[in-house]
C-alpha cells in the first residue's frame, strides 16, 4: 500500500509540474503578445455606438425598443459568427470541417478532463449517464479525427489556392490529430487492462474494436497496463504541448477572435478613423510605424487564422497584383512580433530554449522585410482568369527573414513603408472591402492600408503622378480633371436644354422663402463627366415624372472629399467636407439623394463626424427611384427587351448593404431579363475604380476593370447595369477593350427612364 501511494504521489507531483510549467509558458506567450499590442495608440475598449445616421435618430429616441433591438442585433451578429460560424459556411466545406473542430473540441473537453483525472485517481468524474457520455466521445473524437484527415488533404492534395503549404500550417493537423489518437489508445488499452471496469461494446463501439486488435497482436493485460499509463502521459503531453503553442502560432485566434469581433461590434462598416490634424502633441499623422496603429488594429493581426479568404477575393490578388490582404496581416503581424520583442525585452517563443538561441534565425533577433521586387504577372494569361497564385508565390518568396550584419537589419530599423509593405502594394488596394466582408474574424484590412497611406501622403508627401495631379486639381478646381470650378452648375442649364426641365438651385429657393423635398447632389462625375451627366438627367426626369419637388446646389457644391480621404489626403478631405457641411447646414438641408455611392457613403457615414447633422437623411438614387415605385408614383410601361447583369457597387454593398433596390427597380420593368453574375452581391468583384484608383493607372497585372467585364460577359448579357458613375466608366472602358460592340453600359435610372418615360 505505501508503494502504491508513493507511486501515485510521484505521478500527482510530475502532473503538476509539467501542467504548471505549460501553463507558466502558455501565460507568457499571451502576455507578451498582449504587451506587443499594448505598443499601439488607444485602448482595447469597445467604441463608442455610432451616431444613426439618415433620419434615424429621431425614430430611435422615440422608440427605445429600437434602440434596443439595435443593441441586441449588434450582440446576435457576433454570436452568429463565432458559435454559428456564419461568414465560414459561405465556403460550405471548409465551414462544415471548422463547425466539427470547434464544436468537437468543446466536447472533446470534458471527455479530456474525465481521462486526465481517472488517470490520476482511478475514478470517472461524476457525468450523468457515463455510459452515453462515452459514446459521444468516441463519437466525437472519430469525426475530428475525420475532418484532421480531410483538412490535410484539403491544403496538400487538393491544394487549395488560398492555403499556405510547408511544415507549419501541418502541426496544428497532427497535435489535433495526436489528440484523437491518444484518447482512442489510452481507452483501448484500458478496456484490455481492466475488462470489468469498462463499458459494454454497444458504448465503446470504437475503442472496442481497437481492443480486440491489439488483443489479437498479443496485447496482454499486463502489457496493456504499462500502454495505458504510456499513451495517458503521452494524451497530456500533446494536449499541454498545443495548449503552449496556441498563442505562439495562427490557432492564438482561438483567443483573440472572439474579442475582436466584439470589438468591432455596431462599428459602420467601411467608415475611417478622423485625425485630429489640430492635435499640437502629434508628432506624426498616418501611421509610419507599427506601434503608430491603434491596438484594436494591432489585435486584428493575432486574430488572423490565415485561411486566405480576404486574397481569394482580393481584385489586386485577383488581377497578378503584388498586394495580398491576408499577407499584410500576416506580415504586419510577425513585424509587430519582432518589434514588440525588442522593445519590451520579453521573448515572443515560450520557451526559449525550444526556438534557439540568441543570433539564431530561429530565434528572435534579426528581422522579416520584403526583398527584392519578385515579379507576380507574366503577362501570359486573359483577364478570365483570377488565380491567385502567383500573388501568393510572390509573397511567401518575397517575405524573407534577414540578421543582422547579414545584409539584414534589426525590427527596430526596418521600416513599415518599404520594408513590410511595399508602396506597389498600398497603391494597389481599391478599397473595395471584400476582403473584410469575408474575413470570419473581423479583421479590417483597408483601414490599415489608408493610415498608411495619410503617411505617405501628409508626411512624406509621396503620391503616385496620377493621384498628385488629380488632388491638385480638386484643391485648385474642386475636381479631379481641373476643370473650371465655375462649370459645377452647367450641367443644370444642360439639363434644361436636353430634357425641357428647370433644375432650380437651392439658393434661388431658399430667397423665396421655399426648401426642396430633395437635394440632388450631382458630385463630381454628374457635374461634369458628360457620360454620368446623362444617368443624372435620366434622375432628374424621374424625379419630375413623379412630382417630387427638387433643387441642386450648383456652383456651392463642392467635391465630397471621398477621392482625397481614400489616397490618404485627410487635410484636403476636412477642408471639403467643412464646407460642404456649412453649406448644408446654412440651408437647413435635410434630404440629400445622390447618383454616386462614394459621394453617398461619405455624406452618410463619415460626415457626422465632422459636425453634419444625424437628422440628415442622405439615400442613393437607387433606394429612392425603388421608393417611389412602391408608392406608385413611377410605373415602369414600356417593355425592355434586355438582358441585364447587374454589377454591384462596392461602396452602396459592402460599404452600406443595399443590394435590394436596384433588383427590384429591374425586376420591374417589363420583358427586362435579370442575369446575375457568378460573383454577384455581396461577393461581387470590384470594378477598380474605388480607392482613389479612378483617377490612376494600373501598372502591373491585368486592368481590373476588364477582369469583370469578362465576369460580366460570361452570363451573355446585351447590357451591363450599375447604379455608380465610376463603374459606369469602367464598365465601359472594358467593353471598348474587349471590343464588345453588341452589350452596352447603362444606369439603373436610365433603365427605369426609358420604360418609364419611353
Amino acid at each position: 500500500m505505501t508503494e502504491e501511494w508513493a507511486i501515485k504521489a510521484v505521478k500527482w507531483l510530475l502532473f503538476a509540474c509539467v501542467s504548471g510549467m505549460a501553463l507558466r509558458w502558455f501565460a507568457q506567450a499571451v502576455l507578451s503578445r498582449v504587451a506587443y499590442m499594448r505598443l499601439g495608440k488607444g485602448t482595447f475598449r469597445p467604441p463608442p455606438a455610432p451616431q444613426p445616421a439618415s433620419g434615424e435618430a429621431a425614430a430611435l429616441k422615440a422608440h427605445p425598443k429600437q434602440a434596443r433591438r439595435a443593441r441586441a442585433k449588434a450582440f446576435g451578429d457576433v454570436g452568429a459568427q463565432v458559435l454559428g460560424h456564419r461568414k465560414l459556411l459561405r465556403d460550405l466545406r471548409s465551414g462544415i470541417m471548422h463547425l466539427l473542430f470547434f464544436y468537437g473540441f468543446i466536447v472533446l473537453q470534458f471527455g479530456a478532463l474525465d481521462l486526465i483525472w481517472r488517470g490520476l485517481t482511478e475514478q470517472p468524474l461524476p457525468y450523468a449517464r457515463y455510459g452515453w457520455f462515452s459514446f459521444v466521445q468516441e463519437t466525437t473524437v472519430a469525426v475530428v479525427f475525420i475532418a484532421v484527415l480531410y483538412s490535410v488533404y484539403r491544403r496538400y492534395g487538393e491544394r487549395v489556392e488560398r492555403l499556405k503549404r510547408g511544415w507549419k500550417p501541418a502541426i496544428v493537423s497532427l497535435f489535433i490529430g495526436g489528440i484523437c489518437a491518444t484518447v482512442l489508445l489510452t481507452l483501448s488499452f484500458e478496456r484490455i487492462a481492466q475488462p470489468a471496469d469498462v463499458f459494454p461494446q454497444a458504448y465503446a463501439p470504437i475503442t472496442a474494436a481497437i481492443a480486440s486488435i491489439l488483443t489479437a497482436i498479443g496485447a496482454t493485460p499486463a502489457a496493456a497496463e504499462s500502454g495505458n499509463e504510456a499513451a495517458w502521459w503521452l494524451h497530456l503531453f500533446v494536449l499541454l504541448g498545443f495548449l503552449v503553442y496556441v498563442p505562439q502560432s495562427k490557432h492564438f485566434h482561438l483567443l483573440t477572435a472572439p474579442a475582436n469581433l466584439w470589438l468591432r461590434r455596431g462599428a459602420k462598416p467601411g467608415r475611417l478613423e478622423p485625425i485630429n490634424l489640430e492635435d499640437e502633441e502629434a508628432e506624426s499623422f498616418g501611421v509610419g510605424r507599427v506601434e503608430d496603429f491603434r491596438r484594436k488594429q494591432l489585435l486584428d493581426l493575432y486574430a488572423c487564422v490565415e485561411c486566405g479568404r480576404c486574397t481569394n477575393v482580393c481584385p489586386a490578388s485577383n488581377t497578378g497584383k503584388l498586394l495580398s490582404p491576408m499577407h499584410l496581416i500576416v506580415k504586419l503581424r510577425d513585424h509587430l512580433t519582432e518589434k514588440g520583442a525588442a522593445v519590451t525585452q520579453q521573448r515572443p517563443n515560450a520557451p526559449a530554449w525550444l526556438w534557439g538561441k540568441d543570433g539564431d534565425e530561429q530565434s528572435g533577433s534579426g528581422a522579416h522585410a520584403m526583398g527584392a521586387s519578385v515579379p507576380v504577372w507574366n503577362g501570359g494569361r486573359s483577364a478570365a482568369d483570377t488565380s491567385i497564385a502567383p500573388t501568393m508565390e510572390a509573397q511567401a518568396e518575397a517575405w524573407q527573414r534577414t540578421l543582422p550584419g547579414e545584409g539584414g537589419s534589426s525590427a527596430e530599423d526596418t521600416p513599415l513603408i518599404g520594408g513590410v509593405m511595399t508602396e506597389a502594394e498600398l497603391w494597389s488596394c481599391t478599397t473595395c472591402r471584400n476582403c473584410e466582408d469575408q474575413c470570419p474574424v473581423g479583421n479590417e484590412h483597408v483601414d490599415k492600408i489608408i493610415d498608411m497611406r495619410r503617411h505617405l501622403v501628409l508626411m512624406e508627401g509621396r503620391l503616385p503622378a496620377e493621384g498628385q495631379r488629380a488632388m491638385q486639381n480638386i484643391e485648385r478646381q474642386g475636381n479631379p480633371w481641373g476643370l473650371p470650378r465655375a462649370e459645377r452648375a452647367a450641367w443644370m442649364e444642360a439639363c434644361e436644354q436636353q430634357t425641357g426641365i428647370v433644375v432650380e438651385s437651392v439658393r434661388d429657393m431658399a430667397q423665396r422663402g421655399e426648401q426642396p423635398e430633395w437635394v440632388v447632389w450631382a458630385g463630381s462625375m454628374g457635374a461634369y463627366d458628360t457620360r454620368s451627366r446623362k444617368v443624372l438627367f435620366a434622375l432628374v426626369r424621374l424625379l419630375h415624372a413623379a412630382g417630387v419637388r427638387f433643387a441642386a446646389l450648383g456652383e456651392e457644391e463642392r467635391n465630397s472629399g471621398d477621392t482625397p480621404r481614400r489616397l490618404g489626403n485627410e487635410l484636403l478631405f476636412q477642408e471639403l467636407c467643412a464646407d460642404n457641411i456649412a453649406t448644408l447646414e446654412r440651408y437647413g438641408i435635410r434630404r440629400i439623394v445622390t447618383a454616386c455611392p462614394h459621394t453617398f457613403h461619405a455624406l452618410r457615414n463619415e460626415y457626422p463626424d465632422f459636425g453634419l447633422s444625424p437628422e440628415t437623411e442622405v439615400v442613393h438614387h437607387t433606394e429612392l427611384l425603388a421608393r417611389l415605385l412602391d408608392d406608385g408614383r413611377l410605373t415602369p410601361v414600356h417593355p425592355l427587351r434586355e438582358t441585364v447583369a447587374y454589377h454591384d457597387s462596392c461602396y452602396m454593398g459592402r460599404y452600406n448593404g443595399a443590394y435590394e433596390a436596384p433588383r427590384r427597380i429591374l425586376w420591374a420593368i417589363p420583358s427586362l431579363q435579370l442575369a446575375e453574375l457568378e460573383r454577384s452581391g455581396r461577393n461581387a468583384m470590384c470594378c477598380g475604380a474605388g480607392g482613389g484608383l479612378m483617377w490612376m493607372e494600373e501598372k502591373a497585372g491585368a486592368r481590373v476593370n476588364v477582369a469583370r467585364v469578362t465576369q460580366a460577359l460570361a452570363v451573355e448579357p446585351t447590357v451591363i447595369g450599375s447604379g455608380c458613375p465610376y463603374c459606369l466608366t469602367m464598365m465601359e472602358d472594358g467593353l471598348r477593350h474587349l471590343e464588345q460592340e453588341n452589350t452596352s453600359a447603362r444606369d439603373v435610372a436610365e433603365l427605369l427612364a426609358a420604360s418609364v418615360l419611353g
